[in-house]
């Protein structure tokens, strides 16, 4: 029987799942609501279930699935456990990897959201061929994943990465996290349109010739360079892939953002950095969760 893996993405409101294969091709997919306001014990037995129908699904196609990825908003230890998910805070303490495995019978990774969607990119989407790169996910906050030396870097707790808060005005915007002016309250779906609709009506007044709303994405586009800046003068990157609901929208961020990265960084690692849209879409997550799944089969409680 050929290998695949399930790739999980829990999104605020959906629950996406597929079925994986070692190439990036999905051969299977499950769509079910998050509802996290039913509490954790149902949640658990909505995601253990529809792994099972996918495990079912594959053994009627001939393959047999051999671990889980899953990735979700927040900041998730090395050991799988959730020191803190955004939109969730009932699974804070709860080691997911563990829980799940319990519950399906396979190895399970719980790892962030973004981290997968770099590790997606890096696979089969924008990121090929690169060594290093940075993978902003960009929608109501914004997330990242790191690519160093052709591997995903966490940091000593599993929590590298957080692009969004790293401060860009020091007397700035409140921000959830506690801290003041970051990247975040000036670049995410949040910031772009707090009453004007969603992200993307703004991005279609601003390509209709609406200079208020090309100013918004201008400004977010900059914020974003201004941050990448520091970033690429301390990593030297290849690359910085722009994913998630705002990258849509690519071709009102980078300019802005390439502008500020020349202006900011040292002149090679500025020259060095492409700035590139994610390839993958909704999919980076559950490819890149699968992929790191096939790789390194975490234990099986």
């Amino acid at each position: 029987m050929r290998s695949v893996c399930i790739g999980v993405d829990v999104g605020g409101t959906n629950l996406r799942l597929a079925l994986v294969d070692r190439e990036g091709g999905v051969v299977g997919r499950l769509h079910e609501c998050t509802d996290v306001d039913s509490g954790v014990a149902s949640f658990l037995t909505r995601l253990q279930a529809a792994v099972e129908r996918l495990k079912r699904e594959a053994e009627v196609m001939g393959r047999r699935v051999t671990a889980v990825g899953i990735g979700l908003p927040g900041l998730i230890s090395n050991d799988g456990v959730v020191r803190s998910c955004v939109n969730f805070s009932a699974l804070d303490g709860v080691n997911l990897s563990r829980v799940v495995s319990e519950g399906v019978a396979l190895p399970v990774l719980a790892l962030n959201d973004a981290n997968a969607c770099a590790i997606g990119e890096q696979r089969f989407g924008a990121g090929r061929g690169f060594r290093s790169s940075l993978t902003l996910t960009i929608g109501t906050g914004i997330g990242a994943g790191l690519i160093l030396d052709g591997r995903l870097w966490t940091g000593a707790d599993g929590v590298a990465g957080e692009f969004g808060h790293i401060t860009v005005e020091p007397d700035g915007r409140p921000c959830g996290c506690g801290n003041r002016g970051c990247v975040e309250q000036y670049a995410s779906a949040s910031a772009l349109s707090p009453q004007r609709g969603g992200a993307a009506a703004v991005a279609l007044r601003a390509r209709a010739g609406d200079r208020d709303a090309a100013a918004l994405f201008e400004k977010a586009g900059s914020y974003l360079g201004i941050a990448a800046a520091g970033v690429l003068n301390l990593l030297n990157l290849e690359a910085i892939i722009l994913g998630g609901g705002v990258a849509e929208s690519f071709d009102l961020l980078a300019a802005p953002m390439r502008r500020e990265i020349l202006a900011r960084s040292f002149a090679i690692p500025g020259a060095r950095a492409k700035i590139l849209k994610g390839a993958l879409g909704d999919d980076a997550g559950v490819l890149g969760a699968a992929a790191l799944a096939f790789d390194a089969p975490p234990p099986h409680y």
